[in-house]
């Protein structure tokens, strides 16, 4: 244990705890104020939308659910927006360039298991994930407990994987492999990675130069919008199950849980690991549609039922009730989340008249309607979409473009199982790319016919947890869609009539133009529109920087790639690309 500052006050903290734990476990529900006035505190968990924002040691907008605080970190609250007084020491350095053959980006199932079967063909690769360790949201641990899981720990342990840990690809573009251009196989790819404290100023920058690039960068939760979603202590379902298990931290201790879909129930086992109370689970679908395909259930989906009846029993423990075909439509607050209003839905979720009830003495609201892949560096790369929403791959997990592979969530979502079998065939792939000296070929059959087992389970389960549009019903006008730019729904239904794609209606409406660059927002946006109204929804998952990065790494990678001098600083940075246990390091070209 260490000691940190919350707005000048002591407050203990633990190794590996994040700023928002450490938040939250001192009773602040919100630390921010946004220019409109409004409280925020944590909602996504995962940095995606950027509620969260605080200062920590003078250096405003970091991301306080991605921040790890250390010994006599100064956090505080934000208030606005502010801009940051940065020393001379904390001037960008010059990139280290690291050549590879593979590099993976994201490490939870997909993308560890890509790594190891890369490796395991015989392929050097990179693999690039922002968490202190691998694993992802499926198998995230406490922060300060010793790593657990045969995957992780093959991942940590193998001579030819270089983790990368804590570190975030920003962008990327085609060429800059002297190998791939060699072997003919065109230039590859350069990566643009930062590695250091999340969202502090002069983080390490690495050029990665690689002939075969794996995307595996997950999702996040999908919220839709209701009157109250904004108030502190409505979270993401994801939030609540990312603090619980690598936090050990309870986003409240009387806490509803509304959505669709199983991931609702492991969210709520969680929860109640670390103490919480959890009032009711409302599922705004109905479960009982899994009946109507029960043998493709069990074929494709059976070896999930075990761990399904594992929390259905966890949940008549603690005596949770589960409610079908009833959702969270409100919440009631006045700087945090105080009630919520439950309703029984119809078959297309609109809200059935009379059914409204009100449950008082609620600190915590978690709600999860499904994910929302993360496309930025697959459209950035020029890969083709399915559906407008996935990224579209072949029967080797590659995408349109060559030489870049995909698997796990941008695919589809479809469990760990099914994105560690698309992870492991995308390895496979891109060490063949890369001309991995092993065969790969003999591997690559049985794990096809895991993937496509789990392509069928995945579209199963969108079948029976789809989004219905009764939702659109739910806000009112002052509903905010935009949580950033703070735009009320109102404000929406009217501006539309101006915009004749997502491009101008952002201009029209300013949805989208905040900090979450419509990560939130979008999604909800063109659906609340009505079909058709934005013929290019997807336009909102364009953006060439697809992570945070701030002016003076940019200006650096600028002039990284055009040669000039960068600042360099004497404060010690992060070390270099770790040194594997045996095995040859990557070449410094």
């Amino acid at each position: 244990m260490f000691r940190v500052t919350v707005d000048g006050e002591e407050q203990w903290a633990r190794a590996g705890q994040t700023a928002a734990s450490v938040l939250l476990s001192a009773g602040r529900l919100s630390w921010r104020t946004t220019r409109g006035g409004r409280p925020r505190g944590v909602f996504c968990g995962i940095g995606v939308c950027h509620d969260c924002l605080v200062v920590v040691n003078g250096v405003p907008d970091v991301r306080a659910c991605r921040r790890v605080v250390v010994a006599g970190d100064r956090i505080e609250t934000q208030v606005g927006a502010r801009l940051p007084d940065l020393a001379p020491e904390t001037l960008p350095v010059a990139a280290r360039n690291v050549a590879v053959p593979v590099v993976v980006v994201g490490a939870g199932p997909a993308g560890m298991a890509a790594a190891l079967a890369a490796a395991g063909a015989g392929a050097r690769v990179v693999l690039v994930d922002d968490g202190e360790r691998p694993g992802g949201q499926y198998h995230r641990q406490p922060a300060d407990g010793p790593a657990r899981g045969a995957a992780v720990r093959a991942v940590q342990e193998h001579p030819r994987i270089e983790w990368l840990a804590g570190a975030t690809v920003w962008g990327g573009e085609a060429g800059g492999s002297a190998a791939g251009t060699a072997a003919g196989k065109g230039g590859g790819w350069t990566v643009h990675v930062l590695q250091g404290p999340a969202d502090a100023p002069a983080r390490t920058p690495y050029t990665l130069h690689a002939d075969a690039l794996v995307l595996c960068t997950g999702a996040y939760d999908r919220a839709l919008p209701f009157p109250g979603w904004d108030l502190p202590g409505v979270v993401t379902a994801g939030a609540a199950q990312a603090l619980a298990k690598g936090q050990r931290t309870a986003i409240g201790r009387r806490v509803v849980v509304s959505g669709t879909g199983p991931f609702l129930l492991p969210v709520t086992s969680s929860l109640l690991s670390v103490g919480a109370r959890v009032l009711g689970v409302y599922e705004a679908g109905t479960p009982a549609a899994w009946l109507r395909a029960p043998f493709a259930a069990l074929r494709d989906g059976g070896g999930k039922f075990p761990e399904l009846l594992a929390y259905a029993a966890t949940l008549a423990r603690h005596r949770v009730p589960y409610r079908p075909r009833r959702a969270a439509v409100a919440a009631h607050g006045r700087d945090r989340v105080e009630a919520v209003t439950v309703a029984r839905l119809a078959p297309d979720w609109s809200i059935v008249p009379g059914t409204e009830r009100r449950i008082e003495d609620v600190d915590s609201l978690c709600v999860g309607y499904g994910f929302t892949p993360q496309l930025e560096l697959a459209l950035a790369a020029g890969c083709a979409l399915r559906d407008g929403a996935w990224v579209a791959v072949g029967p080797a997990q590659q995408t349109s473009v060559p030489g870049v592979y995909a698997a796990g969530e941008p695919t589809g979502i479809g469990g760990a199982a099914f994105a560690a079998a698309e992870g492991e065939l995308a390895g496979l792939a891109a060490a063949r790319w890369a001309g991995a000296p092993s065969g790969t070929a003999r591997r690559a059959p049985a794990v096809r016919r895991r993937v496509l087992a789990g392509r069928r389970f995945a579209r199963l389960l969108a079948a029976t947890h789809p989004v219905r549009p009764g939702w659109r019903t739910w806000p009112d006008a002052d509903t905010l869609v935009c949580r950033c730019e703070e735009v009320p729904y109102g404000q929406v239904r009217t501006d539309l009539l101006s915009a004749d794609g997502m491009r101008t209606f952002k201009l029209a409406t300013r949805v989208g133009l905040g900090p979450c660059q419509g990560r939130i927002c979008a999604r909800n946006a063109a659906g609340l529109c009505g079909p058709g109204a934005l013929p290019d929804p997807q336009t909102a998952d364009r953006r060439p920087i697809a992570q945070p990065v701030r002016l003076a790494d940019l200006a650096a990678a600028g002039a990284n790639a055009a040669g000039t001098d960068v600042a360099s600083t004497d404060a010690a940075g992060p070390d270099p690309v770790p040194e594997p246990p045996s095995g040859p390091a990557p070449t410094q070209p």
